[in-house]
């Protein structure tokens, strides 16, 4: 993997899919992407769900693309009548759409001859031009357009694609995290918390009530690329936590 430096490193994940945004599937893209990228060093700002239309695929990928390092896509690229995102992707970039050779030659090789239908070969349609990303379970190929990776929805198989061209990205500094529970309420801190905020721009600090054992309390996540930093906030919090109860910390 590239040398990683003091540079922050973006990126957005576009989920496609009507079955998403119905509820019938629950998406588990997400979480696994964005921890994967977090630990490369790159952030994720930004999700999107969206449904199978044409123009809110070409609208999002052309947006998202121009404004974060890398976008990652799921979803829309099997071989039924709603799989439209390799043939949107191409128009988000105005460049043609064709079945690739190669992506055709991978799928002839691993179904039996009387299995491969015109269904099937839809699956080696891309942009032309578009680098081919291995997929080592079902073969039918992901692919990338400059800086927008196309992935099946399936989590299995979009995690073993991944897994093939992680080494390949280049991040920055990985965010660190720590997190800090106590029965102290969200409202009594709140004040403080902002101003800690102030204090240290370039961290995130937030506030997540929760309910545990019939009594409610507060997890108090700090994050930041720099780990002196991070324990710098941590001890504040703590401090901050300590001076409203008595309780002591998780």
């Amino acid at each position: 993997m590239p040398d990683r430096d003091s540079k922050t490193v973006t990126a957005a994940l576009v989920i496609i899919g009507n079955e998403v945004l119905s509820g019938r599937t629950r998406d588990a893209n997400l979480q696994y992407l964005g921890d994967e990228l977090n630990k490369l060093g790159i952030r994720t700002m930004e999700a999107r769900v969206i449904p199978d239309i044409e123009g809110e695929i070409i609208e999002a990928v052309n947006l998202l693309r121009a404004k974060f390092d890398y976008v990652f896509t799921t979803g829309g690229i099997g071989p039924t009548h709603d799989d439209i995102t390799s043939a949107a992707i191409a128009r988000a970039f105005g460049i043609g759409h064709h079945r690739d050779p190669e992506a055709e030659a991978i799928l002839r090789t691993h179904y039996k001859a009387e299995d491969i239908t015109e269904a099937r070969l839809k699956m080696a349609e891309v942009p032309v031009g578009a680098e081919l990303l291995d997929n080592p379970v079902s073969k039918a190929p992901g692919f990338r357009v400059e800086n927008v990776y196309v992935l099946p929805g399936v989590p299995r198989i979009m995690q073993a694609i991944f897994e093939g061209f992680r080494h390949s990205l280049a991040g920055g500094q990985p965010m660190l995290s720590v997190s800090i529970s106590s029965d102290v309420q969200e409202g009594q801190v709140g004040r403080e918390l902002g101003e800690l905020q102030a204090c240290y721009p370039n961290a995130e600090i937030g506030s997540y009530p929760y309910v545990k054992g019939g009594k409610t309390g507060t997890s108090l996540v700090a994050r930041s690329t720099d780990q002196v930093e991070l324990d710098e906030i941590a001890d504040k919090i703590r401090d901050l936590v300590r001076r409203h109860n008595e309780i002591p910390l998780e």
